[in-house]
């Protein structure tokens, strides 16, 4: 099976485990011009790998209303980039995301999050390695911890990937945003090496998937 087969049958896997998961009270999406006004927007944080390749996805996706790129899990407060890429302050690299229920759901959002990076491989995202860089999911509602141990019970029970997903799933804890110039960095620095060779053939792939999407 080449590539694009296993990408496609990938997709296909999740998306019918998304149809068996339930949803508890989550909203169906809806047209932001009938809901933004009233529904209350909801927050969920990702770590998946560096921080800029979560930022450019998230911020693409329709009923996502800001993406701010920092770091959890830590022990340290405030930390600096530098003090996280010692791997001593035990904080992810994150992207803490607000959303509108009304027009995108959370399940949609962990759809994106589990295509977009490897989840099974421990500590490390390609050649970014680092505690740093672990697939981990901060909720910040009960209902969000349950279905994200959910989708992981599941994708691991059909084998959708080659080895055990090791996403550290967990409630959320203090967020530290990160410095400003990493802020949208993909959007103001596209043309550097590392947004070519690593973030454009995920982007790439992630506008494929999700065209439907997509702001």
């Amino acid at each position: 099976m080449n590539k694009l087969l296993k990408n496609i049958a990938l997709i296909g896997l999740i998306s019918v485990i998304l149809t068996h998961i339930s949803c508890g009270s989550s909203t169906k999406s809806s047209p932001a011009t009938t809901k933004m006004n009233t529904t209350k927007l909801e927050t969920i944080t990702f770590g998946a790998g560096c921080f800029w390749c979560v930022e450019a996805v998230y911020q693409r996706l329709k009923g996502v209303k800001s993406v701010t790129s920092g770091y959890m899990g830590g022990k340290l407060k405030n930390p600096t980039y530098r003090e996280v890429c010692s791997g001593l302050t035990g904080h992810a690299e994150v992207c803490q995301i607000t959303y509108d229920p009304a027009v995108i759901s959370f399940q949609t959002l962990l759809e994106v999050f589990w295509q977009t990076h490897d989840p099974t491989t421990l500590n490390r995202q390609g050649a970014d390695v680092g505690t740093q860089y672990r697939s981990a999911i901060f909720a910040h509602t009960d209902e969000q911890l349950q279905q994200a141990q959910e989708w992981k019970t599941n994708l691991n029970a059909k084998h959708v990937f080659p080895n055990p997903i090791v996403t550290q799933i967990e409630k959320a804890s203090a967020f530290y945003p990160a410095e400003d110039y990493h802020q949208d960095y993909y959007n103001q620095n596209g043309y550097e090496p590392y947004c070519q060779i690593v973030i454009k053939p995920k982007m790439d792939k992630f506008l494929k998937a999700f065209k439907d999407k997509l702001n």
